[in-house]
């Protein structure tokens, strides 16, 4: 069993503006809706690796329900708490002739100690050893820094392994639980550590001092075209970035963390566990908005993932 905690979901609209200038008038060509958030994101992945998930969070007025009649048409089970309020929906601006993305982000409903209490209620009773949790995104407005910590801790206790996705405090706060696997991209890594990587050698060096000290079984840091690296007890590998033209970057680390959370809950060897997860985020920048790759995309790029065994650092 794999859950996906989405304690701030969103609806995801995605807009297309060539030559999108602030200031000005600027005309739509194209646009979508989707049910987003990135645990979400993650559930939607994995429902197309062909793997089964649990999606749970917290979801509020008709946006929520839009998410949940959405997860619901796609047969992703699905057990959320409602609150009070309105899930928030999140713009995103893509830009084909600057090549750029701009994201406007909602701040999401107050949630209360309540209704915290409920999710724990949900992850408590769905979890059990083997099972697998992934923690991942922003929270709103009422949820403390540390939430992470908590719900890590208490999957601990059920005898889950735990993946945790997220940034700035969220995810330094998280660490400390001890998590199986963790997540972040390098700039993340800049922020909860206030300095700049100025190397690849700096960056193998960190991750695997961040392994050490958190307790850490798995560690994957996301390096944008540089592809990624990924760290266990046994080896740490750098894989290549995949050159291709993308449409949309949104959602492309939700994809890896679902090629990784499926490859843990398949038993998939660290090497294959590292093809999946290249290939879902590549083949997920060549969609829009946040709509999951196809299952023929991404069997095409694992075929392309290169990676070396850079145990010689550090």
């Amino acid at each position: 069993m794999i859950i996906t905690v989405t304690l701030n979901p969103a609806v995801d609209k995605t807009i297309k503006i060539d030559n999108f200038t602030p200031g000005n008038v600027n005309r739509v060509s194209e646009m979508r809706f989707d049910a987003g958030g990135k645990g979400i994101n993650v559930s939607k992945v994995i429902d197309v690796l062909g793997g089964k998930s649990l999606a749970t969070g917290i979801l509020a007025g008709s946006t929520g329900n839009y998410i949940k009649e959405y997860l619901n048409s796609l047969n992703i089970e699905n057990q959320f708490i409602f609150i009070n309020g309105e899930t928030r929906t999140n713009t995103k601006i893509v830009d084909s002739v600057n090549k750029a993305n701009t994201d406007i982000n909602e701040p999401g409903p107050v949630v209360g100690e309540a209704d915290i209490e409920k999710v724990r209620t949900v992850i408590q009773e769905k979890l059990h050893p083997g099972s697998i949790a992934v923690f991942s995104g922003s929270v709103p407005a009422g949820v403390p820094k540390d939430i992470y910590r908590q719900l890590i801790a208490l999957a601990k206790e059920k005898g889950a392994k735990t993946i945790l996705d997220a940034d700035g405090e969220l995810l330094k706060y998280g660490m400390e639980a001890g998590p199986y696997l963790v997540k972040p991209n390098i700039h993340e890594l800049e922020r909860v550590f206030g300095s700049k990587i100025e190397s690849m050698d700096e960056a193998i060096l960190l991750s695997k001092q961040i392994k050490k000290e958190y307790g850490i079984k798995v560690l994957v840091v996301s390096l944008g075209e540089k592809g990624a690296l990924f760290l266990n007890d046994d080896a740490t590998i750098l894989a290549e970035g995949i050159k291709v033209q993308p449409i949309s970057t949104v959602g492309a680390g939700d994809s890896m963390v679902a090629a990784l959370a499926y490859s843990l809950d398949k038993g998939y060897s660290f090497e294959d566990s590292i093809r999946l997860a290249v290939a879902s985020g590549t083949a997920n920048v060549m969609t829009s908005g946040t709509q999951p790759a196809e299952l023929s995309a991404i069997r095409e790029f694992e075929k392309q993932v290169k990676f070396k065994y850079v145990d010689n650092i550090g």
